[in-house]
């Protein structure tokens, strides 16, 4: 357990679209991720569980389909993301994962015994799925359907009915778990109800494209990349590390390599590259090639 400075690092987005049918959902997540591999759609992967419609858009590019079957389980979502991610996949869209929440109620709606406790069958099987989601290496979009319902909107001295999307079909709080979620209306139109990102919180309503699929990955490359064998040193092995070094050039790239531990061990790196300059600047040493320190 260790204390250390906050640091932004390059991410991989886990975003949700919500909506009622027919607001968009699929169509719009193809866009995003079209802006996110700068239009590369053989790195995009649609899960399709919506009875085909993720082909409907085929003229928009080659990306890839895998159509996911019933029973929607959590397992079998897994499985499908795994399938993505094993095939080097930068965009995951997952259309959609209300599915899978239906499946768990109807999961849960069969259990004999007492309801509250049966709970406690379900919930873990969900909280898998969502950590797989979520520690993807993968950018995600997923889609959820709302609960749809009509309201009497006047127009030109009338009342007309139009559709409006309610409570997204999965299980409540699942928005907290996203870094951005954009609720979509009937005509198209995207806001967004949750942003860790900053780019969309407070602005006006607007048409989802690739731009906004750019501008997040934009914002995904910005801090630093910390690599698994970065992840597994701990401080004292990297402390020999630096004492180790022999030039300047190799103490710089164990800096920058280990960024969590340039505030903890900035002591050492100076300490370091002040030994490293005196010894490797020629009027340090005496004439019998000792080094001279005054």
């Amino acid at each position: 357990m260790q204390l250390r400075q906050s640091e932004r690092k390059k991410a991989k987005i886990k975003m949700a679209l919500q909506g009622s049918a027919g607001s968009g959902k699929t169509y719009s997540s193809l866009l995003l991720a079209q802006g996110l591999t700068n239009g590369n759609f053989s790195k995009v992967a649609i899960i399709d569980t919506e009875n085909g419609s993720a082909d409907l858009y085929a003229h928009l590019g080659d990306y890839n389909v895998l159509s996911l079957l019933p029973p929607y389980t959590p397992e079998n979502y897994i499985k499908a993301i795994d399938i993505c991610e094993n095939a080097g996949m930068e965009v995951i869209i997952i259309d959609s994962i209300s599915h899978c929440w239906d499946e768990l109620l109807d999961f849960h709606s069969k259990l004999a015994g007492n309801s509250f406790t049966n709970w406690g069958k379900v919930t873990p099987r969900q909280k898998n799925f969502v950590s797989k989601i979520l520690q993807c290496n993968a950018h995600i979009i997923t889609t959820m359907r709302t609960k749809q319902d009509y309201v009497l909107n006047q127009k030109d001295g009338k009342y007309i009915p139009e559709k409006v999307g309610l409570k997204a079909v999965q299980r409540d709080g699942l928005d907290y778990e996203f870094t951005l979620v954009f609720d979509v209306d009937i005509k198209h139109y995207a806001v967004s109800s949750k942003d860790r990102t900053g780019l969309f919180m407070g602005k006006p309503e607007f048409i989802i494209n690739e731009s906004i699929g750019t501008s997040i990955a934009e914002w995904c490359n910005e801090g630093t990349v910390v690599s698994d064998e970065a992840l597994d040193i701990t401080e004292n092995q990297l402390y020999f590390k630096i004492q180790n070094c022999i030039t300047i050039g190799e103490l710089l790239s164990l800096f920058k390599k280990y960024p969590q531990f340039q505030q903890v061990l900035k002591s050492e790196y100076e300490q370091k590259k002040t030994q490293l300059f005196q010894l490797n600047n020629p009027q340090n040493f005496l004439s019998n090639g000792q080094a001279n320190y005054n």
